[in-house]
């Protein structure tokens, strides 16, 4: 396994390599786009070449990826930091050339910026892109990753470790726990699998029990028992060994953009906005619905209708399914899809539920006989659930929401579980993009929850991108 100096050099050095060839790449096609291979100079008061500008652009936007941490190793791999310093960092390297030119009134060739700085922005998030999706692999094969001790109370460790080996891709690797003023029965916890190195609150017996398991970096957890001065002493010891202190609250499925820090009296307070789904923002949903929608139904049409024909001469019964669903705050509607089934399907439903796969209130069976010839493609790339656009041009569904349930289903939900029903449901969510049919239960609910209480019109943009690459997967579809 990678030891944590060497995965961070070598991804770091990576990246510097890369950063200097896109950026290289972009300005110097966007010298030749504007103005070929000849020399130019920069206006009449700077006789300058473009092409020392260009090298001093090349310079200045590479120094900027580093001046806006867009390569520090705790942000790579997983989540969005990474990608929004790097637009930063380049959005403001180029608003500063604006203004420097507006001040000194030279004419910078407008064409030649065009044509850099998005060629540039699209290349470096592409080139980030890659090295993720490679960063990744090396992760779920054990490479590249921190080795992080668990500090805190038993039930707290437990579920921190069950959360980062459910993403491994994030380069965080649990090896062991450390529990101060709880004493277990056993060197083991029970359900990580974690060893239990100790339970005295002392800094020195942490320190010793991080050079034990050689930990690169210690996470403390809810339920921790140690003094505030001696968690802070903890945090001088780890900084003078180059060890990372990661402070991991209870707070479950909680998205970023909600989480700020307030210091009050040396404290930092940690408050968390609630989500709300009104006014403005959903006027802005309803609107990136209808357009988007719209769009996709205008240019998929004609392949709706050869797949309604298609449905129509495979067997008996109509081309559309329609089937009675629950919506926002419980109100039912109609929802279509191209019929993938036989006609009386529901009516085989009773005798099939002994050969029921899923779990909870949800009936999963990967090889239902009720399915046609022509459904069984149809569910394996999502084509039978086009004709929902229409819901959600009609309003009563959106693009991207919660599964939309049965009325069976939800007179079986919990309490917890209706919350599902606080937005509209829809034609894609987190569930889609994460395994579709192969989630649990308790996966698919935790994920609607998560969507309810975090939703973003950036993260809306997001899943319906990564939609269709899960769809072209066909992963969890039947």
């Amino acid at each position: 396994m990678d030891t944590v100096p060497d995965w961070r050099v070598r991804t770091s050095r990576q990246l510097r390599v890369v950063d200097a060839l896109v950026i290289l790449w972009a300005v110097s096609g966007a010298y030749v786009v504007r103005f070929g291979i000849e020399a130019e100079t920069l206006g009449d008061v700077f006789e300058v070449s473009y092409l020392w500008l260009s090298l001093a652009l090349v310079v200045a936007w590479w120094l900027m990826l580093g001046a806006w941490n867009s390569r520090q190793s705790h942000i790579l791999g997983s989540g969005h930091d990474e990608y929004k310093r790097v637009a930063a960092a380049s959005l403001w390297l180029f608003g500063v050339v604006a203004i420097f030119s507006y001040i000194f009134r030279i004419d910078t060739a407008r064409g030649y910026v065009g044509v850099a700085l998005p060629a540039g922005l699209v290349g470096l998030l592409l080139a980030r892109w890659l090295l993720r999706q490679h960063l990744s692999i090396a992760r779920l094969r054990g490479g590249s990753t921190s080795r992080l001790l668990l500090i805190g109370g038993v039930s707290a460790v437990a579920h921190l470790a069950r959360s980062l080996e459910r993403a491994k891709h994030s380069g965080y690797l649990p090896i062991a726990a450390y529990t101060p003023g709880t004493p277990t029965p056993s060197s083991q916890e029970p359900e990580s699998g974690l060893p239990i190195l100790g339970h005295d609150p002392q800094v020195s017996s942490i320190l010793s029990a991080i050079d034990e398991c050689k930990a690169d970096a210690v996470a403390v957890s809810a339920g921790v028992q140690l003094h505030p001065q001696s968690l802070r002493h903890l945090g001088w010891a780890l900084a003078a060994r180059n060890i990372g202190l990661i402070m991991a609250p209870a707070l479950t499925d909680i998205a970023g953009p909600r989480i700020h820090t307030q210091q009050v009296a040396g404290l930092p307070l940690i408050h968390v906005t609630t989500p709300s789904l009104e006014g403005g923002q959903r006027v802005a949903k309803r609107l990136f619905d209808i357009c988007i929608a719209g769009v996709i139904l205008i240019t998929l049409f004609p392949v709706m209708i050869v797949l309604a024909v298609l449905v129509k001469l495979d067997s008996r019964g109509p081309v559309l399914f329609k089937q009675e669903r629950v919506g926002i705050e419980g109100t039912l509607f109609r929802m279509y899809k191209f019929r993938s089934m036989v006609v009386n399907a529901e009516q085989q439903l009773s005798k099939l539920a002994v050969k029921n796969e899923g779990q909870g209130v949800l009936f999963k069976m990967k090889d239902d006989p009720r399915v046609t010839r022509v459904g069984k493609k149809l569910r394996k790339y999502s084509l039978d659930e086009l004709p929902q656009l229409f819901n959600v041009i009609a309003g009563s569904m959106s693009l991207v929401g919660p599964r939309p349930p049965l009325p069976s289903e939800v007179e079986a939900y919990e309490h917890d579980v209706r919350r599902r029903l606080l937005v509209k449901p829809g034609l894609t969510g987190l569930w889609q993009v994460s395994g579709r049919s192969n989630l649990s239960w308790q996966d698919s609910v935790r994920l609607d929850l998560y969507y309810v209480e975090n939703w973003s019109l950036a993260s809306d943009v997001i899943i319906l991108l990564r939609t269709f690459s899960a769809v072209f997967r066909s992963t969890g579809a039947y």
